[in-house]
């Protein structure tokens, strides 16, 4: 054997030195643009909207200020009412609502910048309507909704439901006239109620309003002669979320595969309206957000907070950023 020769024990280790060196600098050069694209996703994102999905746009923005420690989302919960107007004021670039824009309120927009609001379903809920866990009541058809909640009746039930004892299920239940609570006029969650549930039709004027659907929550689980309406995340073990026949007869319960699929009537997209010039890119903070909200992590948030993660092919669908 050649006394100069390296052995080849020496010649693995040599080797596998290489080797890590190597892949060292790999992930070096390769880290290195990620970290000055960090750098560069900075600011303060303004957002105006949904009492409902205050908790998960702060939860977005808390896993955003993770990622990118220079960026801010500062969140205004005053209703989906108030994100249309702050995104055509100006006054906001992004706007969370809980029901889709009017027609008229994306044509004030587009009057005013030239061009529509980008629409962007963000995840999914439902309007459920809620009783108190001990009632006996278990579903309910559109007409005796519509019944129980409003005065025109336009889903065509022919009178008024005010009493307990005018169901069949709560007949022998010892309370007497139904309590109703429900959200407040700028809420998108009191809007889209009145248009799918009662058909357009006008609300009774004796709803107990509450700004929040935690509160109104609350309510119907501290009264057994109370019946509510609310978000499916805001659901507690104190009332029940009862079924809804559908279109072809068959009781749909609020469970969170019929709500993704939308098979419950009252499912429901959760909305992000954001002023985007389609002739500029968003700022970096901005295509951060979204890119974080249409990632497998920004649903699971969505699904941590309550609410119902978009099906799969609408989330990736929506993945551009």
């Amino acid at each position: 054997m050649n006394r100069y020769a390296t052995p080849p024990r020496l010649i693995t280790r040599l080797a596998a030195v290489a080797t890590a060196l190597a892949v060292a600098l790999v992930i070096t050069f390769a880290s290195t643009p990620a970290a000055a694209n960090t750098a560069a996703v900075r600011g303060t994102l303004g957002a105006v909207g949904s009492d409902t999905m205050a908790g998960l746009m702060l939860r977005w923005g808390e896993a955003l200020a993770q990622r990118y420690p220079d960026v801010t989302l500062q969140f205004q919960a005053g209703g989906s009412a108030n994100a249309a107007s702050a995104l055509i004021a100006g006054t906001a670039r992004l706007g969370p609502m809980s029901r889709p824009m009017t027609r008229t309120e994306k044509q004030r927009f587009a009057r005013r910048y030239g061009y529509p609001p980008l629409e962007l379903k963000v995840a999914r809920d439902a309007l459920v309507v809620v009783v108190h866990r001990h009632n006996p009541l278990r579903v309910l058809t559109r007409r005796q909704l519509d019944a129980i909640f409003s005065t025109t009746r336009e889903c065509g039930a022919e009178r008024p439901i005010l009493r307990w004892q005018a169901l069949e299920a709560t007949r022998d239940w010892p309370f007497g006239r139904i309590a109703l609570h429900g959200r407040n006029l700028a809420s998108g969650t009191h809007a889209l109620f009145q248009r799918r549930a009662l058909c357009g039709g006008e609300f009774r004027r004796d709803i107990s309003e509450h700004p929040g659907s935690a509160a109104v929550v609350a309510a119907v689980g501290e009264s057994p002669g109370a019946m509510g309406y609310a978000g499916y995340h805001h659901l507690s073990a104190a009332v029940r979320g009862l079924s809804l026949y559908n279109a072809a007869g068959k009781a749909i319960a609020p469970s969170r595969a019929a709500i993704q699929r939308g098979d419950y009537p009252l499912s429901r997209s959760l909305y992000l309206y954001v002023n985007a010039p389609p002739d500029a890119a968003l700022p970096p903070a901005e295509r951060a957000l979204l890119a974080l909200i249409f990632s497998p992590r920004g649903q699971q948030i969505a699904r941590a907070a309550g609410f119902v993660a978009l099906p799969e092919p609408q989330r990736k669908a929506q993945n551009r950023w």
